[in-house]
């Protein structure tokens, strides 16, 4: 059932619908592809799976319920956001969007929670780090990077160059998080880990068994900047199952050949088949 839809300048059609699997919860459809599942009589409630696994890296992040900041890029049904403030109370929070008519459509019709510290800033992601708070450089405890124009990463969020102005944000032992969406092969998720194993000088994956191998068309999270240690394997106990957790030699094999991309060579991410995600991410 649809609860609200509205036409954007870009032509694109916004839709918030009802989800008929899980009572309260509503999903924001830009142009036929799912892009957020939000429950907002329970924000910890996390659907899709790539999210879930971003959510239980922020879980195990330092101390259980103490407030962080973070950064969004992409803002979408704001989900992550949400989920931060419900699991960490006072977390301060920025989220940097490119269509202002998306985000004015959503708090319309999903509110946010009234005292959460969300900041939303609307423009394109990496032009707007230039205008974030001084304050924020080298004090940002998390980054995720969740940005996709139609069912595609745009290239300039994609180099060396993008993750170094990122890099500039990270606390010390702070964590950037990347959905990454790619089929056969993952020869474009290998180049986005060994771009950010350069400017970060650690990365591991997560993601379903075989969509890391390959074999079919998903989300794998990629994870960089942690400090030593870091409980990796609360994760693989965490879920969702069935899931694998490259690091260390195996992360390294999953990267043999693949080189760091800079601006004069980056590319969108690939384009999923049309019969996935229901036609779309």
């Amino acid at each position: 059932m649809t609860i609200a839809s509205l036409t954007l300048s870009t032509g694109e059609t916004a839709r918030i619908e009802a989800d008929p699997f899980v009572p309260g919860s509503v999903q924001l459809i830009l142009s036929d592809t799912p892009q957020s599942h939000v429950n907002p009589e329970d924000p910890t409630d996390l659907f899709f799976e790539y999210i879930r696994r971003m959510g239980h890296v922020i879980d195990v992040f330092r101390d259980p319920g103490a407030p962080i900041s973070a950064l969004h890029l992409g803002g979408g049904a704001f989900t992550l956001p949400r989920y931060v403030e419900a699991t960490r109370p006072g977390s301060r929070q920025q989220v940097i969007e490119l269509s202002g008519e998306l985000v004015d459509f959503v708090k319309t019709h999903i509110p946010l929670p009234r005292r959460a510290s969300i900041r939303v800033r609307r423009g394109d992601a990496r032009e707007k780090l230039a205008s974030l708070p001084q304050s924020m450089q080298g004090s940002t405890d998390v980054i995720v990077v969740d940005v996709f124009s139609g069912a595609q990463t745009p290239a300039h969020l994609t180099s060396v160059e993008f993750y170094i102005s990122l890099k500039s944000f990270l606390h010390p032992g702070g964590i950037v998080l990347v959905n990454v969406a790619d089929g056969q092969g993952q020869r474009f998720t290998r180049s986005q880990a060994a771009t950010m194993r350069h400017v970060f000088g650690n990365v591991i994956a997560m993601a379903e068994s075989q969509v890391l191998k390959g074999r079919r068309f998903g989300n794998v999270v990629l994870a960089a900047g942690f400090a030593d240690p870091f409980p990796l394997h609360r994760l693989m106990a965490l879920g969702p199952h069935p899931a694998t957790l490259l690091e260390g030699e195996s992360i390294d094999r999953f990267i043999a050949g693949a080189k760091p991309v800079r601006d004069s060579e980056a590319i969108d991410s690939p384009a999923p088949p049309k019969d996935v995600f229901g036609g779309g991410r």
